[in-house]
C-alpha cells in the first residue's frame, strides 16, 4: 500500500468528512424526501375538500327547505286571514240584506206610532212591538242615524229637498223623512232628509 492510501485510511476520528460522505448522504436525503412525498396521500386533501362541499350542499338544501317552509307558512297565514276577512264581510253583507228586509216593517210601525188614536191598548201594543224590533236590531249591531240638527253627509244622507231657514246653519238637516241604518260601517239604507241653507 502506498503512503497516500494509508493516509487516507488512517484519518483521525475528528477529521472532517471527505467528499465521498456527502455524496452518500444526499441520495439518502432524496430518498427520504421521496418517501415523505409518497407517504402523504393525495386523496386525503380531496376527501377533506369533499366533506365541506357535501356539508355545504346539505346546508344549501336545508336553507332551501327552510325558505320553502317559511313561504308556505306565510301563504297559509295570508290565506287564513283573507278567508276570515271574506267570511266576516259575507256575514256583514248577509246581515245587512236581512235587516234591510225588515226596514219597511220598522217604517210602518213608526208611522203607526205617529198617528193619533183613542185606543190606548192599541197604541201600547204598537209601542211594545216597535221596542222589541229596535232591541233585536241593536243586538245585531244595527244603528240608526238621520236626526234633525245633524250635519248633512252625502255618504250617509240622501237630500230630497232644500230649504232656506235662518235658524239653522249651513248643510244642517231640517227634516227627516226616513231614517238611515248602519251595520258596523256599512250603510244599509241612506237617510232621506231635507237640508237647510
Amino acid at each position: 500500500m502506498s503512503e497516500e492510501t494509508k493516509n487516507k485510511n488512517e484519518q483521525p476520528k475528528d477529521a472532517p468528512v471527505t467528499e465521498q460522505a456527502p455524496e452518500t448522504k444526499e441520495p439518502v436525503k432524496e430518498a427520504e424526501a421521496n418517501k415523505t412525498e409518497k407517504q402523504e396521500p393525495k386523496a386525503e386533501p380531496a376527501k377533506e375538500e369533499a366533506k365541506p362541499s357535501e356539508l355545504d350542499t346539505v346546508k344549501e338544501q336545508l336553507a332551501k327547505e327552510h325558505d320553502g317552509y317559511l313561504r308556505l307558512a306565510a301563504e297559509y297565514d295570508n290565506f287564513r286571514k283573507r278567508s276570515q276577512k271574506e267570511k266576516d264581510d259575507l256575514y256583514t253583507v248577509i246581515k245587512a240584506e236581512t235587516v234591510g228586509k225588515f226596514l219597511p216593517v220598522y217604517d210602518n210601525l213608526e208611522r203607526a206610532l205617529a198617528q193619533e188614536t183613542a185606543d190606548e191598548a192599541y197604541k201600547k201594543g204598537v209601542e211594545m212591538t216597535m221596542n222589541q224590533l229596535v232591541k233585536v236590531m241593536e243586538g245585531l249591531g244595527v244603528t240608526s242615524f238621520g236626526e234633525i240638527g245633524e250635519v248633512f253627509d252625502p255618504a250617509r244622507h240622501n237630500a230630497v229637498m232644500h230649504v232656506e231657514q235662518e235658524g239653522l246653519g249651513e248643510n244642517v238637516i231640517a227634516e227627516v223623512f226616513q231614517k238611515g241604518f248602519l251595520v258596523g260601517e256599512k250603510v244599509i239604507r241612506f237617510a232621506m232628509v231635507k237640508v237647510a241653507n
